[in-house]
């Protein structure tokens, strides 16, 4: 791949992963206006909306897997620094390589994750999963699976991405020594 098609690509995640944080914002906006909604109907007028405890549990499923990019993106993926800073600060070498296999070990857990949700996507698609009471409210849900699954392929770039750029770091680093 040329440099001129891999800046190309990278700009492309970075939009991806720009409009997933985005759309996973807009969720979140969403459900606190039907969760507000809900409590002043319910307090007013003894009248709560059907479904928005179906909605909460799909949509924070939903949320994680839209902002998850992002965060990995940013560097703001639960981890503890403290040895990682160390290590860099005293061999950044091995630092690089540390952050290579995490990065690693990140790519892989979340193929782990991605092979798992793709047979539930199929099958909730396939067979018309729904959450609800009929009647009453449903809600289909292989979107937040195909959520699930957009995500976590939209991570695994983020984290293969990273190891491209340690390892271009690192062979510069030994052709510069």
């Amino acid at each position: 791949m040329s440099e001129s098609q891999e800046n190309i690509f990278f700009y492309g995640l970075s939009k991806l992963v720009a409009v997933l944080n985005s759309l996973g914002t807009i969720l979140i906006l969403l459900l606190v206006v039907i969760i507000n909604a809900d409590v002043f109907l319910r307090f007013v007028f003894n009248s709560p909306i059907d479904g928005v405890k179906e909605l909460v549990e799909l949509s924070i499923v939903a949320i994680v897997f839209l902002q998850l990019p992002d965060a990995v993106r940013a560097g703001k993926l639960i981890r503890s620094d403290a040895l990682f800073q160390r290590v860099v600060a005293n061999n950044p070498q091995l630092g690089h390589w540390m952050a290579v296999l995490f990065d690693f070990a990140g790519a892989v857990f979340f193929i782990a994750i991605l092979f798992g949700g793709i047979p539930l996507f199929i099958e909730a698609f396939d067979r018309g999963y729904y959450v609800g009471n009929q009647g009453m409210f449903m809600m289909p849900v292989w979107p937040v699976r195909l959520i699930l699954v957009i995500g976590c392929v939209a991570t695994i770039l983020v984290f293969l991405t990273f190891i491209v750029s340690r390892l271009k770091m690192l062979s510069e680093d030994r052709k510069n020594t």
